[in-house]
């Protein structure tokens, strides 16, 4: 199975990706801005979802709103 990013490149456990929108995580005060970069992600079951770390929160993010960077 691939997970691929919004513009359909392929990403893979321990890549970095960048968010293009701001995304508020639920339950939290944590707001992801657009452009910021997140390292190490692992990659999921689910094709939809990576899931990250951001300020020591593991939180899940859907493909749709990153893009990886080189």
């Amino acid at each position: 199975m691939e997970v691929k990013d919004s513009i359909g490149n392929v990403l893979a456990t321990g890549d970095t990706i960048k968010v293009i929108k701001d995304l508020k995580v639920g339950g939290t005060s944590v707001t992801l801005k657009g452009g910021q970069v997140i390292k190490k992600i692992r990659v999921t079951d689910d094709p939809e979802h990576i899931d990250c770390k951001v300020d020591g929160i593991k939180i899940a993010v859907k493909v749709e709103f990153v893009r990886k960077v080189s």
